[in-house]
Order: structure tokens, then C-alpha cells, then sequence
């Protein structure tokens, strides 16, 4: 149901700071904490002793210490020492390629040896002074490809969204989709309208007047494994759209990371990045607040979708013009899926999967 060779955002930093943190991903139980230097280290939640959880222990010295009978881990799943006791003959448990980068914490939860840091989704405006970022996160009851089809079609603010992002010019305003290799792109331009609550307050933030019609626009970039950038923002009419100079419009990025945890779970880390007024923590916080409540609305129909899609798992859903964003990033996703699971083939085609350690 999801790729396993891949970076997924696990956590972000301050979620790992002086203590361990379990966390299920791609239905690997796994358990983060600092080790020696305050590197990031990732294994699985388990202890080889008698199969307590590590993530409910504690860690002393960069060591990650079990909290049933105080045995003691390596980063590299390796039993160091217990007690009373000699354990170096315990079997390892399994370590998982971790890095820390831009804010996140990313993890591999597939086999080791294939994992590139290079490979880590690209966020540019993250290491950007003239950007600003301000996020979030949600455990959410639904599969993650829920989400992604939530965030492919944009139609849905009118309604979900009604008081804050939503109006009608969303579904009377056609949008275009193309796929360029694994990325998936939906573009919705709407010129000439009045901006709906949110962008109003985004417009005062930028010192730009509120009651003027202006050129909004909504292009919603998938990338696998399950990466959703959308960039956003209004103009002030006839000053360029998109491309106005910025003393006209207030835009963003909404970063989207979905993480799967389970087939019917997932995280969800949310947030936006913008390029006006980034040394305004004050601005940050409120949309940060705002962007939240946004998201908490999407939350509560997502699972109770997800509810009724178990509860009658033989139908099968409609799919209309408005739902190609989501449509060809599932095309994208189950070609990755089938091309991660074919066996090694002679001149390496294929990639090679080694099942998780129990």
C-alpha cells in the first residue's frame, strides 16, 4: 500500500529531545532518541530481551536504557550491556537510516543499504532567511492516499473550508493537471475575485488592503512517496497574478508531509512557509493558528470517510474531472510500489527487498 524505499518525515526535532519517542510508521514500530552528540538514532521498538517497548525507557548519556530490566542498546540495534547480566550474544534488533534535516527528522523504513540522503525532498525555502515556516501535526485515522486526494483537489474548501479558504469561484474555476515523471501537478488561477477570510488577514499582514478584488491561484505539486507542496497566494488584480511583483501579492507554500502508520493511519505534518515579513514570529503564530483550525476541519471528514469506506469496502468510489490530481498521483505511487517489489533482475532492474526483522 506504500513504498518502503523512501524518506518519510518521522518527527520533527523538538519531539526528540532528552527522552525516546515511539512511533509507528509503514507499520514498523520503531522508537527515535539522541544518542552520543545528539545525533538522531532509529531502531525498532523492541527490546531483544523480553520484547518490551525501548520507546518506554529513558536515555542517559547518549544510551538508549530499557525501562523493564534496565538493558541497554548500541545505536546499531547491538545490546551493549544489563545489569548483572551478560547479553552480548542477544541478537540485534533492527536499525533504520535516519537524518535530521530542515527541520525534520526523516527515516528509510525500507532496506538500509539503498538509502541516499540525497534523495530527501528538496525544501529550499527552508534554508531560505527570507522564508519563514510555521507547522504542525495530526494523527489522523484514514490511509494516507485519503489525504493525498484531499490536497490534489482543492474543490472541496468551498465546503469543508467555508469560513476561512472556501469560496465559489473554487468550483466554478476549472483546473489543469499534468504529470512530469513522478510529480503530479493540479493548477487552479481564479482573477477578479474578492479574497475569502484567511487571505484577507494575509493581505493585512503584508500591509496591502483587504476589500480589493484580486488574482488568486492554487498549484498543488505530489511527489512520492506521499509529499504534497501547494503553492498559494493572491495578487492584487491586474498587478501580474502569479508573477506580481511582491509589493502587490501575499503568497506561501502549505508543506504537506503524509506519513503512513498504518493501512488505515497516517501523520500528518503540516505547515506554511512564506516569503513576507519572515522575521514576524507574532504573524508566524497566527497563521500557524489559522492554518491549524483549517486542517482540524479536514481531519474530522477524512475519518469519518475512511469510516464508511471500511464499513462498505465493496463499493467502488466516482471519479469526475475534478479528481485527476489525486487519480494520477495514485498512478504514480503504484508504479513505484510494483518497481520496489519486483524481484532484482540481470542488469538491475528491479529493486531488492529484504523483509523487516521480527
Amino acid at each position: 500500500m506504500f513504498p518502503r524505499n523512501t524518506w518519510y518525515v518521522a518527527a520533527t526535532p523538538d519531539e526528540v529531545a532528552d527522552k525516546p519517542l515511539g512511533r509507528t510508521i509503514c507499520n514498523e514500530r520503531l522508537v527515535f532518541y539522541r544518542g552520543a552528540g545528539g545525533q538522531v538514532v532509529a531502531l525498532e521498538d523492541f527490546c531483544p530481551h523480553r520484547g518490551a517497548p525501548l520507546s518506554l525507557g529513558r536515555v542517559c548519556e547518549g544510551e538508549l536504557i530499557c525501562g523493564y530490566h534496565g538493558l541497554k542498546m548500541g545505536c546499531d540495534g547491538k545490546t551493549v550491556s544489563m545489569p548483572g547480566q551478560r547479553v552480548r550474544g542477544f541478537p540485534a534488533i533492527r536499525s533504520f537510516p535516519v537524518v535530521e534535516r530542515c527541520g525534520f527528522i526523516w527515516v528509510w523504513p525500507g532496506e538500509a543499504g539503498l538509502a541516499d540522503p540525497a534523495k530527501i525532498h528538496p525544501l529550499p525555502w527552508a534554508e531560505n532567511p527570507a522564508w519563514a515556516y510555521g507547522g504542525g501535526l495530526y494523527h489522523i485515522q484514514c490511509e494516507y492516499r485519503l489525504m493525498i486526494d484531499n490536497l490534489m483537489d482543492l474543490t472541496h474548501e468551498t465546503y469543508v473550508h467555508a469560513t476561512s479558504i472556501g469560496q465559489p469561484e473554487i468550483d466554478e474555476t476549472p483546473c489543469a493537471t499534468r504529470t512530469e515523471g513522478d510529480e503530479v501537478i493540479t493548477s487552479r488561477f481564479m482573477n477578479g475575485i474578492l479574497p475569502p477570510p484567511f487571505w484577507q488577514m494575509a493581505l493585512r499582514s503584508n500591509g496591502l488592503p483587504d476589500d480589493q478584488p484580486v488574482d488568486r491561484w492554487q498549484i498543488c505539486h505530489f511527489s512520492p512517496p506521499s509529499h504534497v507542496m501547494i503553492e498559494v497566494g493572491v495578487a492584487l488584480a491586474g498587478k501580474g497574478g502569479y508573477d506580481a511583483p511582491p509589493e502587490f501579492k501575499a503568497s506561501s507554500i502549505v508543506v504537506d508531509f503524509i506519513t503512513p502508520e498504518s493501512d488505515s493511519s497516517h501523520w500528518y505534518f503540516w505547515g506554511m512557509a512564506r516569503n513576507f515579513k519572515p522575521e514576524d514570529q507574532a504573524l508566524t503564530a497566527q497563521l500557524r493558528e489559522g492554518q491549524g483550525k483549517v486542517f482540524s476541519e479536514d481531519q474530522q471528514i477524512l475519518e469519518q470517510q475512511q469510516a464508511n469506506l471500511l464499513r462498505w469496502p465493496e463499493r467502488k468510489l466516482l471519479m469526475l474531472n475534478i479528481d485527476a490530481g489525486g487519480v494520477q498521483s495514485r498512478r504514480v505511487l503504484d508504479r513505484v510500489i510494483a518497481a520496489e517489489r519486483a524481484p532484482m533482475q540481470p542488469g538491475g532492474a528491479g529493486i531488492p527487498v529484504t523483509p523487516p526483522t521480527a
